[in-house]
């Protein structure tokens, strides 16, 4: 069943590269400069801008929404999708989530269930959620707690989530790391996540941390047989999750091996689509789920990833690397889901944040915590999705741009 009336239609589709400069706040060090993270990785020194894909969706009653497409250096290849493939196949359709998704889906099933592709249905999805909850008059996490059965005394929807420290790599230096992990605690923030795979520099981020929850995001480094030796290695370091152990990705098998023995394994960034998201929750692969909204399929897909850990009993804690429209999605599904919790009954870490330094920041929520002394997040009031750039950081920060109608 449709969630809005069908009769407003996508008149135009618009594509915005956006790229903002920030910092990182490395020291020259020999190791850093030596890092072991590849150079497609957004945690490699070698990033100092970060790109952003906008989609704004225009409809027949004149409202707009918005939506992001993944990400990062694959973004030509998102853009071509995009104009070329998917945006001129909703051009003329209902501005409607559901009335859409079967056709979209089905139109496009066989050119893969992840890739550029799917990151373009993905930011095409989430402006129309965007809509749908402007049409409704409520903030976007208020319509999405229908849909999660949220909203009541025992899952009440919140006006604020907590955020937690995603740092950048600092080529397995313990020092570096120590150092930057105490900058994290410092700007407010409760909960850190590395992207590094030695011991000694996950200890030192311990040492660091105290007794605050700590990830490590180790970017499928291992082989199952590797992934083993480091979790045993790791077992006095009190980790929350391992994320992305295992090469390729979506080994299921490999990563339910993991999790059965260690039981803290987070996946789910890389997964194809919903399904093959849900088949390793089905599996056991994953003890925390990590769908990215602008990967995945859109918000309609992180709904059914999250009815599906309600199901299976796996915690969902979304990925989420970006800084436009999809930050803002991530911080609404978040808002408007039961609050999710470890096994032991451990709240888990919710919003993940790159901490990073913008000199110009695109919207309120982006780098929210440089204006508080707290790492909470506080969301739009606003029907929709509340993303509201500011017009002056937008065009000054704007690549390329082009319209589908």
């Amino acid at each position: 069943m449709a969630i809005t009336a069908t009769q407003s239609t996508v008149t135009r589709i618009e594509l915005t590269l956006i790229s903002l400069p920030f910092d990182a706040g490395r020291r020259d060090t020999a190791a850093d400069a030596n890092e072991s993270i590849d150079t497609y990785n957004a945690s490699s020194r070698t990033f100092t801008e970060m790109q952003s894909l906008l989609v704004s969706v225009h409809t027949s009653d004149g409202l707009t929404g918005w939506g992001e497409a993944f990400g990062h250096k694959t973004n030509p290849a998102t853009w071509a999708a995009l104009q070329d493939v998917v945006a001129p196949f909703f051009v003329g359709r209902a501005a409607d989530p559901v009335a859409v998704r079967h056709d979209a889906e089905y139109a496009f099933h066989a050119f893969g269930r992840t890739g550029p592709v799917h990151y373009a249905l993905s930011a095409i999805d989430t402006a129309l959620w965007d809509l749908a909850a402007q049409r409704a008059g409520q903030p976007l996490r208020h319509l999405l707690a229908e849909h999660l059965g949220t909203g009541g005394p025992d899952h009440p929807v919140r006006e604020a989530i907590s955020s937690y420290a995603s740092l950048v790599h600092y080529g397995e230096d313990p020092v570096e790391v120590d150092f930057h992990v105490r900058r994290a605690a410092a700007a407010g923030f409760a909960a850190f996540k590395l992207h590094e795979s030695t011991r000694e520099a996950i200890a030192a981020a311990r040492q660091a941390a105290g007794g605050h929850p700590l990830m490590v995001d180790v970017n499928c480094h291992w082989d199952l047989e590797g992934a083993h030796r480091a979790a045993d290695a790791f077992t006095d370091l009190d980790l929350h999750w391992l994320e992305e152990p295992i090469f390729p990705p979506d080994d299921a098998g490999a990563l339910a091996a993991l999790n059965a023995r260690h039981g803290y394994v987070a996946a789910g960034e890389n997964a194809s689509g919903a399904q093959g998201l849900i088949d390793q929750m089905a599996a056991g692969a994953v003890a925390v789920a990590q769908p990215s909204v602008g990967k995945i399929g859109g918000i309609t897909d992180m709904l059914e990833v999250y009815a599906a850990g309600a199901r299976l009993g796996v915690a969902v804690v979304p990925h989420n690397f970006y800084y436009g429209p999809a930050l803002v999605a991530t911080a609404q599904l978040i808002a408007a889901a039961p609050r999710q919790r470890a096994a032991d009954g451990t709240a888990h870490p919710e919003l993940e944040v790159p901490f990073l330094s913008w000199p110009r920041r695109l919207h309120p929520l982006h780098a929210a915590h440089h204006d508080a002394a707290s790492a909470d997040v506080v969301l739009p009031e606003a029907p929709g999705l509340g993303f509201a750039p500011d017009p002056e950081v937008l065009a000054a920060a704007t690549l390329r741009t082009a319209t589908v109608a």
